[in-house]
This record gives C-alpha cells, structure tokens and sequence, in this order.
C-alpha cells in the first residue's frame, strides 16, 4: 500500500510535467473569477497522514502511541474522502468529509500467577476517525494571481479507539474497551490559491481553527501543496495537510485526547 502510494504520486508528478509542458504557450489560468453565475467544485481526495495521539483519563495518562504513514496505510481497513463547494458572486460554502478505520492485531504469552503453565493471548486495536466541515464562504480578495475566501462555519469530529483481548488459553476469556471521544466546533479560517507567474501553476493554502468552549475542546488544521490547471474544468494539487484535536469525552467524563494528523495530501478538482 506505501509503495501504491508513492508510485501514484510520482505518476501525478510526472503528470504534472508533462502538462506543464503542453501548456507552456495557453493562458489556462488556476485563479477562479467571481461571476454572478452559480459555480461548484467537486474534489474527491486521498490523505495519507501519520499519527501522534495521547489519552489520558482524570489526569493520568493511559496511553500515548504514534504511527507512521507506513503503518496506517498497511492497517487500513476502510476509507472514504471527498470535498465541494459552490459559489454565487462572492458568497459561496464548502464541505469536507472524510472517514477511515485502522486497526492492528497482534499476540503474546503469559504465565497466570501460581501457575507453570505459559498461556497465549490476542489482540485487536481498531481506530475510527470521522471529520465533517462545513462553511460559508466570502470572496475577500480576486485578481489575475490570488484567490482568497474567508470562511465562517462548524466542524464534527469523532474518534473512537477500540481495545480487544482475547485469551486463547483457559477460558477462552475476550475483554474488550472502547474510548469515544467527539466535538463539534464553531470554527474561522481561510482558504485560496495563489498562482505562480503567470502559469497554469498555483500554490494552494487553507488553514482554520475551531473550539467548542471549555479548555479541552478544541481544533485546527492546515494544508499548504502545489496544483496545476490542467483545462479549465480540471485541476490536481499535492499538498501537506496536518489536523490537531483537543478532545474530551462529553458530558461527565474525564477521559481526555490529543494530537495531530498530518501527511500528504493528493487532490483531484473537477470543476463546474
């Protein structure tokens, strides 16, 4: 899977080239122009991204794990990600959704106490993380090299980590522990593209950030790549995206969680 990975970015790169090349000559600009006319966007997209999270419940930390890009691409169970917009004049919304589910299994031995026997035992880690956002857009800036929305809206996130023991010796005995953990946040931020000297070319940027109140409610993300106008109702962009969250467990818990995920970003944009 990390190999596909590469490959598929290196084949996206070398697309990029080639293009490029084609439309040295073309005014094939990636800045979109404001219009009383209704435009949309549809994006689906694949974000690998690394993982660093710790939880911690009443103070005391019970577990703080990292994986890498490598790792949660070869324990990848299910993913689905996909994003859109729609403008009107200056006014316009978006929408980001993405999902996926990573889990590990694994195995060891033990000796139960006051016993000479040695026992086997498995188990099963299951991570599960959601993001919705959705915003209304306002154009605050439009000319021939940068594109610039401000933007105003809400942000759902979940993550539910899953622990399952399975005892393969004796009873046959399965334990399993389960941490939710979700937000919804009011969230600002901003999004564009800038282009590069006159080319089809831009640099694309978005970054946000988001609370639900209290002290441990909160996120933010950013993302910053290179795209290219490949015609004018195409266009593909690599960026590096990273997402924090400071999350609680709701109402009457005091199970807590924080960290980042971040990682490349391939995007591709069909326009209309």
């Amino acid at each position: 899977m990390k190999n596909k990975l590469f490959n598929a970015l290196l084949t996206v790169g070398a697309l990029f080239a080639s293009m490029g090349l084609a439309y040295a000559d073309d005014d094939l600009s990636p800045i979109p122009k404001v219009s009383d006319e209704w435009r949309f966007a549809v994006a689906p997209y694949a974000w690998a991204p690394g993982a660093t999270a710790t939880i911690s419940n009443d103070g005391k930390l019970i577990k703080s794990a990292s994986m890498s890009i490598g790792n949660v691409l070869s324990n990848l169970k299910s993913v689905g990600m996909i994003a859109g917009e729609g403008h009107y004049g200056k006014w316009g919304f978006l929408a980001d959704f993405a999902t996926a589910t990573v889990q590990q299994k694994g195995s060891f031995t033990y000796t139960p106490p006051n016993s000479n026997s040695r026992y086997s035992a498995g188990d099963k880690g299951t991570m599960q993380a959601t993001l919705a956002t959705g915003a209304a857009t306002y154009t605050v800036l439009n000319n021939k090299d940068v594109y610039l929305d401000a933007l105003v809206g809400a942000r759902w996130m979940s993550i539910t980590t899953t622990l399952e023991l399975v005892e393969n010796g004796g009873a046959n005995e399965k334990i399993g522990y389960s941490v939710p953990l979700h937000t919804v946040d009011a969230v600002a931020g901003f999004k564009g593209r800038y282009r590069i000297m006159d080319s089809s070319w831009y640099i694309p940027f978005y970054a946000d950030i988001g609370t639900g109140g209290g002290s441990h409610n909160m996120t933010w993300q950013g993302a910053l790549g290179i795209g290219m106008a490949i015609s004018k109702s195409m266009d593909f962009s690599v960026s590096y995206r990273a997402l924090g969250f400071d999350l609680n467990g709701g109402s009457g818990s005091s199970t807590l969680a924080k960290g980042t995920f971040k990682g490349p970003q391939l995007t591709g944009s069909m326009n209309f």
